[in-house]
């Protein structure tokens, strides 16, 4: 129960920083790619403001439940990040392969058709993404974090309902 997020049912925030320096010692002593996918649900505060508490809730649910079903290996880990915001770990993945799992997550949320009519870019809820991905041991996995939540950043300022990808090169 300390690493499972008691909302949504999916790891928290604790099991992801446990994961994440788990699989960055692995990817550095093995030289295997480890990408990150940060997402965040599009206009949230309005959805809060206009459904409510309860309804955001269950958004959080749903979006989790989505996230997660995605997740083919046993490997990936989707963790709820904070508020309404996610994260999914991916080992050896290399950036293709998390962009691949990123378009497999928006489209799987869209797919909900859960009602946002407070949303400006669709009328059912939508996530922005950012992505890193490296094979690099000269990184960190702070950095590594930090570099998908610019990526995120800038999926939102591109318009949101949009994943961006950021990261060093693969050589």
């Amino acid at each position: 129960l300390a690493c499972i997020d008691s909302l949504t049912q999916i790891a928290n925030r604790r099991r992801f920083d446990e994961y994440l320096q788990q699989e960055w010692r692995r990817t550095v002593r093995e030289q295997t790619p480890l990408s990150l996918v940060m997402c965040d649900i599009d206009y949230f505060k309005h959805y809060n403001d206009t459904y409510g508490h309860q309804a955001g809730d269950d958004c959080l649910q749903k979006v989790a439940f989505g996230i997660n079903q995605v997740l083919k290996r046993a490997t990936d880990l989707a963790a709820r990040y904070g508020g309404e915001e996610f994260v999914i770990i991916l080992p050896n993945t290399p950036a293709a392969g998390a962009l691949h799992v990123a378009q497999n997550i928006q489209k799987a949320i869209l797919e909900l058709k859960i009602v946002h009519s407070q949303s400006s870019v669709s009328d059912y809820v939508t996530l922005s993404m950012g992505i890193s991905s490296t094979t690099q041991s000269l990184f960190s996995p702070e950095a590594l974090v930090t570099v998908a939540d610019h990526a995120l950043y800038e999926a939102k300022n591109q318009g949101r309902n949009r994943i961006a990808l950021f990261g060093q090169p693969e050589f």
